[in-house]
């Protein structure tokens, strides 16, 4: 299908308690679970857009060869003035254009939703979030815990190479 990278993932950037988590999250276990354990490819800003790159257009080219796109709803996300470009261009790319399935992880208790940009409230309406509910347990690496199996769901399935 032409496509590199099984999802591309986007979530909040900013340095606070929060974001602190939130980028362990993004480096460490995602990469561990879904890409180690789990024979993923994850594009991950930072990670995998290089420096000298042409940021917005790196962020499209890597959309447009992502199967899925996986955006962590964090308290810091809503309540951000600006949507990052990343995320505009994601829900231009779900809701409009109609090519890319997207998985969305609540990072922590949002409550109710009415502070999300109206194209997030449609994605939750029509298909739900997937709950981090694992903080402080034992089973955050497990790739069997029900968040992950979750998560694998949503995700394309993995083709064998012959």
């Amino acid at each position: 299908d032409g496509k590199v990278y099984d999802a591309y993932v986007i979530y909040p950037k900013s340095h606070t308690n929060e974001a602190d988590f939130v980028e362990y999250f993004v480096y460490q276990i995602m990469p561990d679970i879904l890409e180690n354990k789990c024979g993923y490819k994850l594009c991950i800003y930072g990670r995998d857009i290089y420096p000298g790159e042409e940021t917005a257009s790196a962020i499209e080219k890597r959309m447009q060869k992502s199967r899925r796109l996986i955006i962590l709803l964090t308290h810091q996300l809503i309540n951000c003035k600006e949507h990052a470009y990343d995320q505009h261009i994601a829900l231009y790319n779900a809701l409009i254009q109609h090519d890319t399935k997207v998985i969305l992880l609540e990072m922590e208790a949002i409550g109710t939703y009415e502070k999300l940009q109206e194209s997030l409230r449609f994605i939750i309406k029509k298909q739900g979030t997937i709950k981090w509910k694992e903080q402080h347990s034992a089973h955050t690496q497990s790739s069997n815990s029900k968040f992950w199996k979750q998560v694998r769901y949503h995700m394309p399935l993995r083709l064998k190479s012959s």
